[in-house]
This record gives C-alpha cells, sequence and structure tokens, in this order.
C-alpha cells in the first residue's frame, strides 16, 4: 500500500496517455513521473529529509497534485492548507507540524512572507505559477526542470503520508496524520463504491486541500485516469469546464451544488458527459438533491460519506438508491452502506453495538484509519479507540445495513427533554419554496432549555414569510422539532473552506452569557 503505485504503473502501462489536462496543458503519464521524480529531486537538493514536512497553499491545479506526489515520491510528509484560513491559522498549523518547506501559488504569493514570518521553522519557500516566481521565491516548474531525478523513497504502510488538518469548526484545527495505508485504502474504496475506470476524467471543482477533494485525485492515479481542473468552484466556469473538457465525473459539496441549481446557463448548459456527480463532505437536504435530479437527468449522483480520520471514505449511496419511487426510494435519506474496506458500527456511550434502527455514534476502522493527532495524544486517544475512529456522528443502521446520519452529536438540541435532530429539521424546511439555503440550531429557553431555531438565507428576489414557514414544517414533522423562531438573513451563512455551514459561530451570539454552550 504505497501511494506511488498507480503513479509507477500507469507511466509503464501507458506512458503516452493523458494524466493531466487543462487550459493549455496536456501531461501524460511518463511526464507526471518525470516531474514527480524530479520535484522530489528537488527536495532533498533544498535540505529536505525524509519525514520532513512540505505544506502547500493554492488553488485546485496540476502543480497540486505534483505536490502530494513529489512529497509520496520524497518520502516527506504533505500538509494542505485551507484556502478560507486566516494568516494567524496557517501560522499556528504551519507552527504546530513544524513545516521546513511551503509552496505556494499566485492567489496566496502576497500573504507568503506574512505567514513565514511568524513560522521559523520554513527555510524553503516555492512559488507555483507560470510567471516569474516573486522575490525570495524559488520557481516550482524551474525546481522540476533544473534537478536531477531521484529514486523513489517507496514509503508504505504505516509511513506518514501526509497532516490534513480539519476544518477547525472549535478552536484551533487539528492536524490528522494520514498513513500511505489509509489515503491507499480509502481510494480504493471511493473507486469500487463509484465503479470508476481508467477511462474516467475527473473534473476538480471542490477544493484540494480538503481530503475529498485529495481522495478524487488519489484514485484516479490509482487506476490510470484523466484529471482536470478548475481553480475554484464558479458555477459559470464550472459549466464551461464541463463543456470543454468532456469529463465523466466530479464531486461537489451540497452547498456547490445548491449554486449550481440556481445558475440560470445550466438550462443551456451541455453536462451530457457528466455521468456521475460525487457529492458529501457535509448534509444534502432532500429538497436540494430532488431538484439536482430533475435538472440533471444524465447525471448519475453518489452520496459519499466520511471524514478526514477515515482518510476520509466510510460508506457510499449509489446511483441505484437516488430514485424518488420504487422498492429502493426509502433509501435515499441514508448515506449508504460501508464501502467494500470498511466496517461500521452504531454504538451506545459505553461503546456497546446497539439494535438495528437504534441511533448511537457511528464507529469505524479499517486499514484507512488515521495514525492520530499531531501532537494531540489526548484527543487521539478519546478519537481512536482500539481501533475504531468515532466519528462524533448520530445514527442508526438498518436491517439492510443502510447508515442513517441524525446529527453531529453535539449537534443535537434537546428541548423539553426531547432529542431533536437539526438535520431532519433542515430537511423540512428547505422544502419550503425560495430558499437558498438554512441552518437550524438550539438556542436558550428558559421553559424548554434550548427551542429550535431556524436561520434560512432566500434565493434572490423571494422573502419568505416565517409564520408560513414554521406552518409548513408542522405538516411533515413532529411540532416539538419545529422552528420556534425564524431569521431570514440576506447574506450566505458562514462557511468552512470545504463548503460546511459552521454552526459554532451561528450558536455563539445566542449562548454568550450563558452557563451552557455547544460548540
Amino acid at each position: 500500500m504505497y501511494m506511488t503505485q498507480g503513479l509507477r504503473r500507469a507511466a509503464k502501462l501507458k506512458p503516452n496517455d493523458i494524466a493531466m489536462l487543462g487550459d493549455g496543458l496536456s501531461i501524460n503519464w511518463a511526464e507526471f513521473q518525470d516531474r514527480t521524480a524530479h520535484l522530489a529531486g528537488a527536495f532533498a537538493k533544498l535540505g529536505l529529509k525524509q519525514g520532513d514536512r512540505v505544506a502547500m497553499l493554492g488553488l485546485n491545479s496540476h502543480r497540486y497534485v505534483e505536490f502530494f506526489y513529489g512529497s509520496f515520491w520524497a518520502g516527506v510528509a504533505a500538509v494542505p492548507l485551507n484556502i478560507r484560513w486566516a494568516v494567524a491559522e496557517h501560522i499556528y498549523a504551519l507552527n504546530d507540524c513544524g513545516a521546513r518547506a511551503l509552496i505556494v501559488d499566485d492567489a496566496f504569493a502576497g500573504i507568503a512572507a506574512d505567514i513565514t514570518a511568524g513560522v521559523p521553522s520554513i527555510e524553503v519557500l516555492i512559488h507555483a505559477t507560470d510567471g516569474a516566481p516573486a522575490d525570495n521565491m524559488h520557481s516550482h516548474d524551474d525546481l522540476i526542470a533544473n534537478h536531477a531525478a531521484v529514486p523513489d523513497a517507496l514509503l508504505s504502510g504505516d509511513d506518514l503520508a501526509g497532516v490534513f488538518y480539519t476544518g477547525g469548526t472549535t478552536g484551533f484545527p487539528k492536524g490528522v496524520m494520514l498513513p500511505h495505508r489509509g489515503l491507499w485504502t480509502s481510494s480504493i474504496g471511493f473507486a469500487d463504491a463509484a465503479r470508476l475506470t481508467p477511462d474516467d476524467i475527473n473534473l476538480h471543482a471542490a477544493p484540494m486541500f480538503h481530503i475529498a477533494g485529495c481522495a478524487a485525485a488519489f484514485n484516479q492515479v490509482i487506476l490510470g485516469g484523466t484529471q482536470t481542473f478548475i481553480p475554484g468552484f464558479e458555477p459559470k466556469v464550472f459549466l464551461k469546464a464541463v463543456e470543454t473538457y468532456r469529463p465523466t465525473n466530479t464531486l461537489l459539496v451540497p452547498t456547490m451544488i445548491g449554486m449550481l441549481l440556481q445558475e440560470p446557463a445550466l438550462e443551456t448548459a451541455d453536462t451530457s458527459s457528466l455521468g456521475q456527480m460525487f457529492y458529501g463532505a457535509s448534509p444534502m437536504t432532500q429538497a436540494i438533491l430532488k431538484e439536482a435530479m430533475e435538472k440533471l437527468p444524465g447525471t448519475k449522483f453518489v452520496h459519499l460519506y466520511g471524514q478526514t480520520e477515515l482518510s476520509p471514505l466510510v460508506t457510499a449511496l449509489g446511483p441505484e438508491y437516488h430514485v424518488l419511487e420504487g422498492p429502493n426510494a426509502e433509501k435515499i435519506q441514508s448515506v449508504g452502506r460501508p464501502v467494500v474496506t470498511v466496517e461500521v458500527e452504531i454504538v451506545d456511550e459505553n461503546d456497546k453495538e446497539v439494535p438495528r434502527g437504534t441511533v448511537g455514534e457511528v464507529r469505524a476502522r479499517g486499514a484507512n484509519t488515521m495514525l492520530g493527532y499531531w501532537n494531540k495524544p489526548e484527543q487521539t486517544a478519546a478519537t481512536l479507540k482500539d481501533g475504531w475512529v468515532h466519528t462524533g456522528d448520530g445514527g442508526y443502521m438498518d436491517e439492510d445495513g443502510f447508515i442513517y446520519i441524525v446529527d453531529r452529536v453535539k449537534d443535537m438540541i434537546i428541548t423539553g427533554g426531547e432529542n431533536v435532530f437539526s438535520a431532519e429539521v433542515e430537511n423540512a424546511v428547505m422544502q419550503f419554496p425560495g430558499l437558498s439555503e438554512c441552518a437550524v440550531i438550539g438556542v436558550p429557553d428558559e421553559k424548554w432549555g434550548e427551542a429550535v431555531h431556524a436561520i434560512v438565507v432566500p434565493r434572490e428576489g423571494q422573502t419568505p414569510d416565517p409564520d408560513a414557514l414554521i406552518a409548513h414544517c408542522r405538516n411533515l414533522i413532529a411540532a416539538f422539532k419545529c422552528p420556534r423562531t425564524v431569521e431570514v438573513r440576506a447574506e450566505a451563512l458562514p462557511k468552512s473552506g470545504a463548503g460546511k455551514i459552521q454552526k459554532f459561530e451561528l450558536r455563539a451570539p445566542h449562548w454568550e452569557g450563558h452557563e451552557k454552550g455547544v460548540s
């Protein structure tokens, strides 16, 4: 289980086939392997040693893939950085893992000096650019051109492949240490669940610093498929790339799918090549999923559920269950069954497996588990127990082995002694016409302890009536689950770099000054 295996295999079997494609870009497998070996050679000449950490801060591009595989080849650990972080957060993560090198692209070259000023361990600064490098930076492409290739370090198994920082929904983020076996195993599970083939072309639109975007890159290399890129997700840019590069697959987070559905150009765009769309990383409401299935009738949908600590894949729900009628229709509300490389259980607070249909915490194990959190032994011990990763997600398993996620354990609302799962309420809310997005949180209530509060963002030109929305919910879910209050916002809800709504920011002003706080 070594991450360079797929690259080495494809370079031998089909050296002239296209590995990476883009605007004025065409790199075949022989060239990809050559660039990887030369980049690793440059790392060595710059003084980087096996086990050192090399970070990248950049938008999606072929150089992001080269960063990963150059790191794997050199035996250094890759550290992708969240493009939405503030400078202080970058400084924290780089100091936390003791990174010795940082690669930035044109979008972030301007803040590189501010970052490195706070990170004494950074000795090498590389500019991934088509033009001349910024002052005091090495050119990524010049390093490849001017340094000899080195042999593959061939790290594998439990050897550290990368440190992947979590979104940091509470406090500073944790560095998840993922081994070669983890990334490789998860990629195989992804490829099997999505029925990928070497003929597939994947369009990277979700951010490649995120573990889901990484997984989409890694399985393409393992299979020998083609990758193409847009720097970041914008609906019009995405649709143009689909028409230009004719990808067969793409991965989007639900917020991106919601934005795409509101794009007028979708009505006339040629999306016929797009055979599959993978989605995950945050909950998808049934209303948005149904609309996506209607507006993209030629595209099959695959729901992928996981988390960084599991490299990341845990379960998948295939296209055969993305139906609105027939015997499989009820499964569309699930996140699917465990992929072939993972074992999953639902357990109680004593880590005892609960009966089917009973809500508990989802835990998973397999060769895809993390090594632990960087420099955080106590948090590692709390999450990784006896080989099982405790996800922090509340859910249940049905008699057929399908997993249903009801909420993050920390997002559960307890009102009047009743448990309310915010995801269930959000599904009901989003069936109300004219909404773009919503989040449901618990807010302080003297009588009930917590009250259900919905925060909604309307679509352009729409003005939802809070009372009508609450009445709408009463027709779909029990009265105690319905929002007691509704807040309408004009601006988008706060999100992490991976597109997850950050509920801790929404809760904070409501819980300020109260003894109980929900993080």
